[in-house]
């Protein structure tokens, strides 16, 4: 099935297997918790019992460098889409508000990003990542 929208999170591709696995949950949540057309419906087993829904349309994970992600940042942003964003001082903090203050103090012409999520209208989405491959 082709979704009229598309989800992609573009990672640095040196990051160590946890901070991957660590900022892609980050990105796809704050993009769910945005988008909530983004979630399907909850799920049952065999016996009823339930289980949390799911994102119902695949995630493309893209890897790229720190210039990648900055030009991915800019399409973004130049096509009115509002991006999920994770920055290396994030790393440091240990909640969500000292993120937030993390990212405030950031420099914004030269964010040292460590993963982007967007998401839109798929052939929007497909502009803004292309010339990236995916993450392997």
């Amino acid at each position: 099935m082709i979704y009229e929208t598309k989800t992609a999170l573009v990672l640095r591709r040196e990051l160590a297997g946890w901070q991957m696995a660590n900022v892609a949950a980050f990105l796809a949540g704050g993009l769910a918790g945005t988008h909530g057309h983004m979630m399907g419906e909850p799920y049952k087993d065999v016996t009823g019992r339930a289980y949390t829904a799911l994102i119902r349309e695949p995630v493309f994970v893209y890897g790229g460098t720190i210039e990648e992600l900055r030009r991915t940042h800019q399409r973004a942003l130049s096509r009115e889409l509002v991006p999920a964003v994770y920055i290396e001082a994030m790393f440091t903090t240990t909640n969500d508000a000292d993120n937030r203050t993390a990212f405030a103090a950031a420099p914004v012409d030269a964010l040292d990003f460590v993963g982007i999520g967007i998401h839109g209208p798929r052939k929007t989405v497909d502009k803004v990542v292309n010339g990236l491959k995916f993450l392997s």
